[in-house]
């Protein structure tokens, strides 16, 4: 898979020190996504059963044992996933993953 853009979950880290924290669980969810090869959902919850599946491509991750939400869309034909936020459980609270 591709991943659009590292430099969102760089920038989330870097931008304030009490989020230095997120940058090895982070890597490593980089890391593991890179490898993989998902053409449909149902991968992606093989892979990363903790992983929320929303609608229309939309998946949420939960990172560095839960203090941490990845939001993603995955163009699944394309095998393209796109950061669309990144940030604390509770900034996560405060927004709408499906049309962010």
């Amino acid at each position: 898979m591709r991943v659009i853009a590292i430099s969102t979950l760089k920038a989330f880290w870097a931008a304030r020190p009490e989020y230095r924290d997120a940058e090895k669980p982070t890597l490593a969810w980089y890391r593991d996504v890179v490898r993989a090869d998902w053409s449909k959902s149902a991968n992606v919850k093989t892979q990363f059963g903790s992983a929320s599946i929303l609608r229309d491509g939309r998946v949420v991750f939960n990172i560095g044992g839960n203090k941490y939400r990845i939001v993603v869309w995955i163009n699944y034909p394309y095998r393209v996933v796109y950061v669309r936020f990144i940030g604390t459980h509770a900034q996560y609270d405060a927004i709408d993953a499906q049309t962010i």
